[in-house]
């Protein structure tokens, strides 16, 4: 099956697709959720003058959402313009939930699975240990909805750390 974005024949990935139904998501490759999430590259997108007439309400408005990012490109303007999207799909599309960004010390954005330092030491509470500064925390996992918390491994625990006292490796 290729990817429901671009056509790609590549391992997919259930994409979710927030404000819509619940458990709403799109089969995409990894290049097209990695630009999603990240940088898109304009000409990867113009994939989308044939997905955005999908039959698929999911993929219309991701469809649309990525144009909506695109705006800049005339041609994704062009293409925006020719976009016909029901009233529900519409409310949909622009039902957009921004993710909170996390940011370490110098306000350099965190992602899922970086590896941060400690630029402090910090007293771990409830755990009877202090993380010494300089300690590298990798592979760690940002707090939904606290955009100033992160979660790591340090000395074997799990705990909590503002984002304030680390910065990015």
């Amino acid at each position: 099956m290729p990817c429901a974005l671009c056509s790609t024949d590549a391992p997919l990935i259930s994409h979710p697709v927030p404000g819509g139904p619940e458990g709403a998501s799109v089969e995409i490759c990894a290049t097209c959720e990695a630009q999603i999430n990240g940088t898109p590259e304009p000409n990867h997108w113009r994939c989308l003058a044939s997905s955005m007439w999908s039959g698929d309400a999911a993929t219309q408005v991701l469809a649309a959402r990525m144009l909506t990012r695109l705006v800049g490109e005339p041609w994704a303007r062009d293409l925006s313009d020719q976009l016909y999207l029901d009233d529900e799909t519409r409310a949909w599309a622009d039902n957009v939930t921004t993710r909170p960004e996390h940011k370490d010390s110098n306000g350099t954005p965190l992602e899922q699975g970086d590896t941060v330092v400690l630029i402090k030491d910090l007293p771990v509470k409830g755990a009877g240990f202090t993380a010494k500064r300089g300690t590298a925390v990798r592979g760690i996992s940002l707090v939904e909805d606290n955009p100033a918390q992160i979660e790591g491994r340090v000395e074997g625990q799990r705990i909590v750390i503002l984002t304030e006292f680390v910065k990015k490796r």
